[in-house]
C-alpha cells in the first residue's frame, strides 16, 4: 500500500483466487455490521458486545448482544430477543445488570453470568436512567425522573400540554426534574436519596457507598450548561454540599478507590472557555482541585483509576489517531501506552485495570472488537464483523498531509485516493467536518470509500477550530468563523492541486452540520467549486439565535448578540452573501433537527431559488440531526452522489439498484 505518511495499521486481505475487487457502493455501507459496546467482565475473561445489523424491510437497524472469550473464539448470542441496554457487571462479576422497557418505562434487570434467565429488579414509577453498582454489589444507585401527579396526567390527556419554555424543568421542550435513588439487590426495596428540583447529569458512588458526587443544575435552559455544579451527597444524613461555584460545566465524575479523591472533566475552574476538556482531581473534604492531564494535547475520552489510585488510564485522541494513555498522578507525566496508527478506543477495563476491551479501526479497516493488556501487549482480535469488505472491495488509501494556511498556521488533514491511483489529476471532493470542534480521524467510513470508488481524490482538512490537537488550534476561529477556517480549506485545496493530484477545474465540496455551515459560507466566497452539497446547515445566525444552540456563537465564534453586535452576526451569515453564489448547490436537512433548525436550509434554498440559481432541496421527515432511517440514509447519499457527479464531472449518474429480496447482493 502506498502512503507517504504511514496511516494504515493493516494490509488488505488477498482476494479470493480469480476474483477481482470491485468498487464500494452505498449499499455495501448500509449492509455492514456495526460492532460496539464492548464491556469486559471484571476478571477480564470475556467480553460482551453489540452487533447492529440492517433490516431493510423494516427500515431500521437491529441490535443484538453477544459474548466472546477474551482468548478469542466464536462469539455467541447472549441476550434474548427482548434485548436490553446500559449493561454493567456487578463488581464480583456474578451478575449483569441492564435496562429494558416495561410498559414504556425503563426498568433494571439482573442476569446471572453463570447462566439462567434475566429477572426484573425494579418496578419504579418512572424510567430509570443512569445507574451504578455499590462496591460490595448489594445496592444499585440510579437516577429517575420525577412523575407527574394524577391531576397533571389527566390534564395532559385532555390536551393541556402547552410547554412553558424555560420555566421549571422545561427547556425548549417538555422537561422533568430527576433525583437519586437506591435499590437493594436482594429485596428490590427502593429508597429515595434526594428530593430536589434539579436535573442531575453525571454521578459517582464512593467506594464505601456513604456518599455520592453528582453534577446538577436547577434550570433547563438550552444554552446554560455552564450552570452545572458538582455537589456532594452524604447518604446517611441526606445533606448536600456544593463543591464548585464557577461558570464552567463539569462532568464524567469518578471516585478514586481510596474514597478521598474523585476525578472529573472540565475545561476550566472559572469561565466557560473554548478549551479542550481536561481531567481534574478534587479532594472532597477540602475542595482543593488540580488539572492532572495538562501534559496531554488532544481529546480526552473515557477514563478509569488504577486500584492503588496512583494512576489514571484514559482513551485519548491526538491528531488523527486514538490510543490508550496513562497519567502518573505523582509526577503529572502522561505516557502513551499504545501506538496505533488508527483509532484504538478503549471502552472498558477489568477490575484490576490490567486488561481492556477496545474497538480498533483505521481508514481502510472497519471497526472490530479487540482484547489487550493495558501495557499495550497481548492483543487478541475478537470479531471479524465485515470479512467481505477486505475480500471483495477495492478500498481507497490515505495519507496524512500538512500545509501552511494563508496566515502561516500549519494545518493537518487526510488525503484519500482511489485504490489503483498512480498519477495524474483527479476530480477533488473537499469534505468539511462538523463541530466546529469536530475532527477528521483515522477511522473507517464507508461513504469515503464509495467516493474513492467513483474516482475522486478526497481532502479532509482539520481546520482551525478542530479538536484533537491543542487549545491554540481549537481557539483559532475565535471571533472569526468563516475567516481563517475558510482559508485553511482553500489553501488545502491549493496544496493538493499543486501536488498534481487534483484537477482545479473539477472541484466539489460537501459538509454536514458545521460542515454544512462552512460549506454554505464557502460557496458565497468563491466560484471555484463546480458542485456542492450542504446538510443540516445554519445560513443566518440571527434567526437561529432562539431556536438553536447559541452559546458557542455568542461566547466564542462571533461574540456578543444579534442586538449588540448586529453587524458581525449579519456579516458572518452565508445568507447575507447569497447573491454571490454561482455553484450548483444541493441542500439537505432533517425536519426534526433541533441542533441546526430546518428553517435555516429552507431560507438558503429559497434565496437561491428566487435568484434563479441551480439548487435542489431535499427535506427528510422525522429525521433529527443525525439520520436514523436506512432508506433516508440511502436517499441522502445517492442523491448527493448524483448531484456531485452531474455538476463536477458532467456525468448523468444513475444509482445502484438495491434488490429487495437479496439485501447482501449489490448490482452495480
Amino acid at each position: 500500500m502506498r502512503t507517504l505518511t504511514l496511516l494504515i495499521g493493516f494490509t488488505l486481505a488477498v482476494p479470493v483466487a480469480g476474483q477481482e475487487r470491485r468498487a464500494m457502493t452505498t449499499d455495501d455501507g448500509l449492509d455492514m455490521v456495526q460492532v460496539g459496546g464492548a464491556t469486559i467482565s471484571p476478571d477480564g475473561s470475556w467480553v460482551l458486545f453489540s452487533k447492529s445489523e440492517l433490516n431493510w424491510e423494516e427500515n431500521e437497524r437491529e441490535t443484538t448482544w453477544w459474548r466472546v472469550s477474551a482468548e478469542g473464539g466464536e462469539p455467541y448470542r447472549y441476550i434474548g430477543e427482548e434485548g436490553g441496554g446500559n449493561f454493567q457487571f456487578s463488581p464480583d462479576g456474578s451478575k449483569l445488570a441492564f435496562t429494558r422497557s416495561v410498559d414504556d418505562e425503563s426498568q433494571l434487570f439482573l442476569l446471572p453470568t453463570t447462566g439462567g434467565e434475566a429477572v426484573q429488579l425494579s418496578e419504579h414509577e418512572t424510567s430509570i436512567g443512569s445507574y451504578a453498582w455499590s462496591e460490595d454489589g448489594s445496592k444499585i444507585f440510579f437516577v429517575a425522573t420525577e412523575p407527574r401527579t394524577e391531576e397533571e396526567e389527566k390534564a395532559r390527556e385532555a390536551g393541556y400540554d402547552a410547554i412553558f419554555v424555560d420555566e421549571g424543568p422545561n427547556g425548549q421542550q417538555d422537561g422533568n426534574w430527576n433525583n437519586l435513588w437506591l435499590i437493594e439487590v436482594e429485596s428490590g426495596e427502593e429508597e429515595r436519596l434526594t428530593d430536589s428540583d434539579h436535573r442531575i447529569g453525571s454521578f459517582s458512588v464512593a467506594p464505601n457507598a456513604d456518599r455520592i458526587v453528582f453534577t446538577s443544575r436547577s434550570e433547563n435552559r438550552r444554552n446554560q450548561q455552564n450552570l452545572t455544579e458538582i455537589r456532594l451527597l452524604e447518604i446517611e444524613t441526606g445533606a448536600i454540599r456544593q463543591l464548585t461555584d464557577n461558570n464552567a460545566p463539569e462532568g464524567r465524575l469518578s471516585w478514586a478507590p481510596d474514597g478521598r479523591l474523585f476525578a472529573y472533566t472540565a475545561r476550566t475552574d472559572g469561565e466557560w472557555e473554548l478549551l479542550l476538556d481536561k481531567i481534574w482531581v478534587m479532594d472532597h473534604e477540602t475542595g482543593v482541585r488540580r488539572i492532572v492531564s495538562g501534559a496531554f494535547d488532544g481529546n480526552v475520552g473515557n477514563f478509569v483509576w488504577t486500584p492503588d489510585a496512583s494512576e489514571i488510564l484514559f482513551s485519548g485522541l491526538h491528531g488523527t489517531n486514538n490510543n490508550l494513555y496513562r497519567i502518573d498522578l505523582g509526577s503529572g507525566g502522561v505516557e502513551q501506552v499504545t501506538s496505533s496508527v488508527g483509532s484504538l478506543a478503549p471502552s472498558s477495563f477489568s477490575r484490576d485495570r490490567m486488561r481492556m476491551a477496545y474497538v480498533l479501526q483505521d481508514f481502510d479497516t472497519p471497526a472490530d472488537i479487540w482484547f489487550g493488556l493495558t501495557d499495550g501487549t497481548g492483543t487478541v482480535r475478537l470479531t471479524d464483523a465485515n470479512p467481505t469488505i477486505a475480500e471483495e472491495i477495492a478500498l481507497g488509501w490515505g495519507e496524512v498531509i500538512r500545509w501552511e494556511s494563508k496566515d502561516g498556521t500549519e494545518i493537518e488533514g487526510i488525503l484519500m485516493l482511489p485504490a489503483e491511483y498512480q498519477s495524474g489529476a483527479l476530480p477533488l471532493l473537499l469534505h468539511i467536518h462538523g463541530g466546529p470542534a469536530g475532527v477528521f480521524r483515522n477511522s473507517f467510513s464507508s461513504s469515503n470509500h464509495v467516493w474513492a470508488g467513483l474516482g475522486y481524490a478526497q481532502l479532509f482538512p482539520n481546520v482551525r477550530g478542530s479538536s484533537g490537537y491543542d487549545d491554540d488550534l481549537l481557539r483559532g476561529n475565535l471571533r472569526d468563523i468563516g475567516g481563517g477556517d475558510y482559508e485553511d480549506l482553500m489553501t488545502g485545496v491549493d496544496e493538493v492541486i499543486a501536488r498534481g493530484i487534483a484537477d482545479a477545474s473539477k472541484l466539489g465540496l460537501r459538509g454536514w452540520s458545521y460542515g454544512g455551515i462552512l460549506g454554505g459560507w464557502t460557496v458565497t466566497q468563491t466560484d471555484r467549486f463546480r458542485g456542492a452539497s450542504v446538510g443540516a446547515m445554519v445560513s443566518d445566525w440571527t434567526s437561529e439565535y432562539g431556536p438553536g444552540f447559541n452559546h458557542d456563537v455568542r461566547l466564542w465564534y462571533i461574540g456578543g448578540t444579534p442586538w449588540d453586535n448586529a453587524d458581525e452576526w449579519r456579516e458572518r451569515s452565508a445568507l447575507t452573501h447569497i447573491a454571490n453564489v454561482t455553484t450548483p448547490t444541493l441542500v439537505l436537512h432533517g425536519i426534526n433537527d433541533r441542533t441546526d433548525t430546518e428553517s435555516q436550509s429552507m431560507m438558503f434554498f429559497q434565496a437561491l431559488k428566487d435568484q434563479g440559481k441551480v439548487t435542489r432541496y431535499i427535506r427528510f421527515p422525522r429525521e433529527p440531526h443525525g439520520f436514523r432511517e436506512p432508506r433516508h440514509q440511502r436517499t441522502r447519499d445517492v442523491e448527493e452522489i448524483r448531484w456531485i457527479q452531474k455538476y463536477v464531472r458532467d456525468i448523468e449518474w444513475m444509482p445502484w439498484e438495491r434488490p429487495e429480496k437479496d439485501k447482501k447482493k449489490v448490482v452495480s
